[in-house]
């Protein structure tokens, strides 16, 4: 038996995924979460063979999840199901430890295929999906340098997130229960970090990182 965690901030989303995955007899969907924090709560507890995913949630983004699960987690699989088509995704996915890659508007065979694949230790991109981006993943030098958001702790990461959808800091610490100083430090530091200046360049770098959205 395949076991599943189903990670997506719309419910509605998660029952229609969590209908068709139990509905294979193969497969049997242990638990849900709402954003990313718990997710990483729900794979530590419940151990699931396969973490399903969506890339843009609340408190801690899909890649930024993905990262963490493959990190300390191994034994469970990501598979990301998302809206977004762009290959700059499907690359930052697959390079952050997701084994496969099924669009929203896929059908529920694809997702299935997908589980299963993944929880055998296999990639699976969903077309339209171009395979060129196992491809490009798969010819990275193993000896790249080091990426410098790989040097943002949890925190900025979040602050990272917040702050390129818009957030003030003031909100920022609101919604993390810290304060705005404390979240303007976070936001100086990241910025130093990742060599950017504007609020311009924030967001243009979540976006390509795929942190965030296209639209946000």
């Amino acid at each position: 038996m395949i076991t599943i965690v189903l990670a997506d901030d719309h419910q509605i989303v998660r029952e229609g995924v969590r209908f068709l995955l139990d509905a294979e007899p193969d497969l049997r969907v242990v638990g849900e979460a709402g954003d990313g924090l718990e997710a990483l709560g729900a794979v530590a507890r419940l151990k699931p063979a396969v973490l399903v995913l969506d890339l843009v949630m609340p408190r801690l983004g899909g890649i930024e999840v993905a990262r963490e699960v493959s990190a300390k987690h191994p034994e469970t699989r990501v598979v990301v199901l998302s809206m977004h088509t762009d290959e700059a995704y499907v690359l930052e996915a697959l390079r952050n430890g997701a084994l496969a890659y099924v669009l929203k508007g896929s059908s529920a065979a694809d997702l299935v295929t997908a589980v299963r694949e993944a929880a055998a230790g296999r990639r699976y991109l969903s077309p339209p999906v171009t395979s060129r981006a196992i491809d490009a993943c798969a010819e990275r030098a193993p000896d790249a340098p080091l990426d410098v958001y790989d040097t943002l702790t949890p925190r900025e990461r979040e602050v990272l997130r917040l702050a390129a959808e818009g957030y003030t800091s003031t909100e920022i610490g609101a919604r993390l229960g810290i304060s705005p100083r404390t979240a303007e430090t976070h936001r100086a530091n990241l910025l130093r970090k990742l060599g950017l200046h504007t609020q311009t360049d924030l967001v243009r770098y979540a976006v390509k990182r795929g942190i965030v959205p296209l639209d946000s």
